[in-house]
């Protein structure tokens, strides 16, 4: 059976809508980590971070990213899934990882033209744009060390899904790298 396809990038990069786009041209399931976090807690992001705390969301979005993540899946991941070391290995190890990379500027066009204030809370305080340069400074080096593929997530999403299907083999993800 075929490996799981991982995507990986800030919020806003697309990971949720590419992910259901290449899952249905595969013909593969779509999984969301935040998805599967929320559906099995009962709470949502905000309401985990709240109570929890950022470290106790981690732990529970490490647990969902391997108890959700099935041969034949494309998995959509949560921005922050690439600050454990453990899950990085876990994606690199079971699967292909695909980077979706894209501008500050993108991400935050894309940010301020759908919110989703209760499933993405604020991890500094400050301007969408401030928090987007800030976070994507401070895990560009682990989204690429994750990813077997960096893929220009600026296009659009018919144009990045036909990009990653040019870029794995008919018979599945390989671990070839780009």
């Amino acid at each position: 059976m075929t490996q799981p396809i991982f995507l990986v990038g800030p919020r806003g990069s697309g990971k949720t809508t590419i992910g259901q786009a290449l899952a249905q041209a595969l013909g593969l399931q779509f999984i969301d980590t935040d998805h599967w976090l929320l559906s099995t807690s009962g709470m949502s992001v905000a309401e985990i971070v709240e109570q929890e705390g950022w470290d106790g969301f981690r732990l529970r979005e490490s647990q969902a990213l391997k108890s959700a993540t099935q041969p034949g899946a494309v998995v959509a991941t949560g921005g922050g899934i690439v600050l454990r070391d453990e899950n990085r290995e876990f994606m690199r190890e079971q699967g292909l990882v695909l980077y979706l990379r894209a501008s500050v500027d993108t991400l935050t066009n894309r940010l301020e033209a759908f919110p989703d204030e209760g499933q993405r809370p604020t991890l500094t305080g400050k301007t969408i744009t401030d928090e987007i340069s800030e976070v994507l400074a401070a895990r560009e080096a682990l989204y690429q060390q994750s990813a077997h593929h960096f893929i220009d997530a600026s296009q659009s999403p018919s144009e990045i899904v036909a990009d990653i299907l040019q870029r794995i083999p008919a018979s599945g993800a390989s671990k070839a790298a780009s």
